[in-house]
């Protein structure tokens, strides 16, 4: 299969996942762009309390081909962690999304749950010792079972953008910004 062949069928299987509504291809110019939003984002999370580190995005910008896609409220994010929260090399907390855990999180008095996100109370550092080194928030990769099962393709990592990347990339596919609508951003090699 050629690659433009495989590229195709990638696009059609993103465009089958329920919840997704437009693709785009990136190109070298959208790739430059996007890797200084990038950067520029890492030191603005969290209101500045924090430092960003987008794993997801940087794993994706290792891979030859990369797409991006948008999304409605019908998507179903992968399955997480999808954020989190490190301190001094230690997990502080992540979201949880599934009913059951976030249950059992509820009922522990070392755990603290705001919505879907789980902070670790007996994870987190005194005040003083949190001024030494401010919470990293973490994106890891994830991955996508719908395009990993593509014929003529290896290494697919799909990753969330930062707001900045998001917005980049509506406007460089012709979108408004909506409730409810996102971005998600999928790199891939050719085998």
């Amino acid at each position: 299969m050629e690659c433009n062949d495989t590229i195709q069928d990638v696009l059609c299987r993103i465009k089958a996942i329920k919840g997704v509504e437009d693709t785009y291809i990136l190109d070298e110019k959208d790739r430059e762009e996007i890797i200084a939003l990038e950067k520029k984002a890492e030191g603005a999370v969290l209101m500045g309390l924090g430092v960003g580190d987008n794993q997801g995005i940087k794993e994706v910008f290792k891979r030859q081909a990369i797409i991006a896609f948008t999304t409605n409220m019908e998507y179903v994010w992968p399955e997480g962690p999808n954020v989190v929260l490190m301190q001094h090399g230690e997990k502080v907390g992540e979201d949880v999304y599934d009913p059951e855990k976030l249950e059992e999180c509820k009922k522990c008095s070392d755990m603290m749950v705001m919505g879907n996100f789980v902070i670790y109370k007996n994870a987190v550092p005194k005040p003083k010792e949190a001024k030494k080194e401010p919470l990293t928030v973490v994106l890891p990769p994830q991955k996508c079972p719908e395009v990993e099962c593509a014929c003529g393709v290896t290494n697919v990592v799909l990753a969330s953008p930062s707001t900045p990347t998001d917005e980049y990339l509506r406007s460089r596919m012709g979108l408004k910004t909506g409730i409810g609508l996102g971005t998600f951003i999928i790199g891939l090699d050719f085998c």
